[in-house]
């Protein structure tokens, strides 16, 4: 059963109590020259963008960076499936969220006809093995799978419509995937009787309330993982030299940006 929503205040101290946690365990997957993978998936509109947003916020983006391909290439659709994803892994030292990743194959290609039946058969029996290959190599593998109702995510869509700052948010896949739900649950059941294998488990997040999902998601990220403390370097600001007679280039000689918050301020 789900519980009541988190209100925002007890939220965003939460929330910065464990991204501070994921800052901690930023640097001992530097400090340890470790290799993360943590795999976004779920259906349109279920919170994955947010929450990849909050779990990179205050991290290093040459430590953590997110991975989201566009549609393959002519080129990549020759490849070996797993290719592509392959050149994103982390090296060490290094964390990468992939937002969608290698289990397109499984859901949206799938179910719109993007790839073959026998494509689609292949991954499901490949993906466990390609997985299995990164978790013995030393990768550790986090898998997420996003889950939302469909009254909400048909809630979200129509926000989407009305706000000028997601409405690119809303593609023709994602109207497609509202008459298509049930086939995507079908392609989703299949895809986990095959992948949530004990090597790569999948862990699945109830997404209604998009804030509990948040907090869930990371709380449950950093129990998974045998991070400590690293402290950092002693770090010693100098004083300030004294002044060579440095003065500074007129205002009149460079060009300024308006003013804009002035007048935000006046109205």
């Amino acid at each position: 059963m789900r519980g009541q929503p988190v209100k925002r205040a007890l939220y965003e101290r939460e929330l910065y109590r464990l991204q501070a946690e994921l800052v901690k365990l930023q640097e001992w997957v530097r400090a340890e020259a470790a290799r993360l993978v943590v795999v976004f998936e779920g259906r349109d509109a279920a919170g994955k963008g947010g929450t990849i947003k909050r779990v990179s916020e205050h991290l290093n983006p040459r430590v953590a960076r997110i991975v989201a391909l566009p549609a393959p290439t002519e080129r990549e659709r020759t490849q070996w499936y797993f290719q592509r994803y392959v050149e994103h892994l982390p090296a060490a030292g290094e964390i990468v969220l992939f937002d969608r990743s290698w289990y397109n194959r499984a859901g949206v290609e799938h179910v719109m006809g993007f790839c073959t039946p026998a494509e689609h058969r292949r991954f499901l029996q490949q993906c466990p093995i390609f997985e299995r290959l990164l978790v013995e190599d030393g990768i550790l593998l986090r898998k997420y799978w996003f889950s939302v109702s469909d009254a909400v995510q048909e809630q979200r869509f129509r926000r989407r419509l009305e706000d000028p700052t997601r409405r690119w948010k809303l593609s023709p896949l994602d109207v497609e995937s509202i008459t298509r739900w049930e086939a995507y649950s079908r392609a989703k059941d299949e895809m986990l009787v095959h992948t949530d294998v004990q090597e790569s488990p999948w862990y699945i997040v109830e997404s209604d309330d998009k804030r509990s999902a948040r907090l869930n998601m990371i709380a449950h990220l950093l129990t998974t993982v045998p991070y400590r403390d690293v402290p950092p370097p002693a770090v010693d600001l100098p004083a300030r030299p004294p002044t060579t007679g440095y003065r500074r280039t007129p205002r009149e000689l460079q060009t300024y940006v308006p003013d804009r918050s002035a007048g935000v301020r006046a109205e």
